[in-house]
C-alpha cells in the first residue's frame, strides 16, 4: 500500500457523450482524395477544421473583397520571390484579386535579377568571405537610378523600378512583378530600410533619393489602406519585419485622418510565425473589428494553394 492518499473517485459526476455539445463533428472530417480528382473536389474534401478552415476563410474573404470593390493589398518579403511565386502571384494581379503589393527591398532586388538575368540569389557564406557579397554593380546601378528617377520626378520607388525594366525590355518581363504591376497600373510600393540591402554599399547609392521614393511610397501604400474598411483584405507572405511595421504605421495614419479603417481581414503566411507580423498584423489591426487569420508553411507551396483556392471560389461566385 502506499503511503500516501488516494482521492475517491465514486462521487464523480459524469454524463452521456451522445448528448454533449462537441466542437468537431464527422460533417467536418476530410474525405480522402483520389487520383485525376478535380482542384475544387479536393479542396471540398479538405476538413473543415483549424488551418484548413482559415485558409479557405481567407480565398473566401478576398473574393468577396473584390465583388465589393474593396482593396486586396499583398505585403512580401524576398523569400517569397526566391521561392518562385511571383508568377503566381502576376497572374493574380492580372485576374484582379490583388490591387496593391507592398515589399521590403530585397524582393524588389530578387525581382529585377531574376526580370533581367534570369537568376538570383548569391552564396552569402562564400562570397562574405572574400568581400565580394552584394557586389553586383549592375544591379544596384538600376535600383539606384530607380531612387533618383522616383525622386526627381515624384514617382514611387517601386513604380520608378517598374518602369526601368518595361523600358529596358528586360530578358524576362514576364515574370517581373514590379514590371506587370506598372504595367497593370497595379501600385507596388518599394519600403527600404537604408542599410539593409545589396544596393545600399555601392557608390551609386543616393541617400536622399532612397528615403524620399520610399517615404512616397509609404503616403501611396497608406492611400491604399484606407480604403479597407468593412471588407477589405491584407496579406502578409513573408515579411518577419518591415512590412508588419509599415503596416502599422500605415493603419495609424488612415485612422487618425478619419478614415474607417475597421472590419477587415489580415492573414500573416510564413514558414515560422514571428512577433511582429502576429502583433502588427493578425492582431492589433482587427481588435476594433475584423478577422486575422496566421497559416504557416512553406512559400512555394502555401501561396499557389492559396491562388487556387481563391480562383476556385470566384468561379463559384461568378457562376
Amino acid at each position: 500500500m502506499s503511503r500516501y492518499p488516494e482521492i475517491d473517485l465514486k462521487n464523480l459526476r459524469t454524463y452521456s457523450a451522445s448528448g454533449r455539445p462537441s466542437k468537431i463533428v464527422t460533417e467536418m472530417e476530410a474525405t480522402p482524395p483520389q487520383a485525376g480528382m478535380s482542384m475544387r473536389e479536393w479542396l471540398n474534401g479538405l476538413p473543415d477544421i483549424l488551418k484548413a478552415a482559415d485558409l479557405k476563410a481567407i480565398a473566401k474573404a478576398i473574393v468577396a473583397a473584390r465583388s465589393n470593390n474593396k482593396p486586396v493589398i499583398v505585403m512580401i518579403g524576398g523569400h517569397v520571390i526566391k521561392t518562385g511565386c511571383a508568377p503566381i502571384l502576376i497572374d493574380l494581379v492580372h485576374r484582379g484579386f490583388i490591387t496593391h503589393v507592398a515589399s521590403n527591398g530585397s524582393a524588389a532586388i530578387h525581382d529585377t535579377e531574376l526580370a533581367r538575368f534570369g537568376h538570383t540569389s548569391e552564396e552569402v557564406a562564400e562570397q562574405l568571405t572574400d568581400g565580394s557579397f552584394g557586389m553586383a554593380s549592375d544591379t544596384a546601378a538600376l535600383v539606384n537610378s530607380a531612387a533618383k528617377l522616383a525622386s526627381e520626378n515624384e514617382l514611387g520607388f517601386g513604380e520608378a523600378v517598374g518602369k526601368l525594366l518595361v523600358k529596358e525590355e528586360a530578358l524576362h518581363l514576364n515574370r517581373a512583378l514590379l514590371a506587370q504591376c506598372y504595367e497593370a497600373e497595379v501600385p507596388y510600393t518599394l519600403h527600404v530600410a537604408l542599410g539593409t540591402d545589396i544596393v545600399h554599399q555601392h557608390p551609386t547609392a543616393d541617400g536622399c533619393a532612397i528615403g524620399d521614393a520610399s517615404l512616397r511610397d509609404f503616403r501611396i501604400f497608406c492611400a491604399s489602406v484606407s480604403k479597407l474598411g468593412n471588407g477589405g483584405v491584407v496579406l502578409n507572405l513573408g515579411s518577419s519585419v518591415i512590412m508588419p511595421e509599415v503596416f502599422l504605421k500605415a493603419i495609424a495614419v488612415t485612422r487618425n485622418l478619419g478614415n474607417d479603417v475597421v472590419n477587415f481581414t489580415t492573414a500573416n503566411f510564413d514558414m515560422i510565425q514571428h512577433y511582429r507580423p502576429t502583433v502588427n498584423v493578425v492582431q492589433r489591426p482587427v481588435m476594433p473589428g475584423g478577422k486575422g487569420y496566421a497559416i504557416t508553411g512553406h512559400h512555394e507551396i502555401m501561396i499557389p494553394l492559396l491562388a487556387a483556392c481563391i480562383l476556385e471560389y470566384a468561379t463559384e461566385v461568378s457562376s
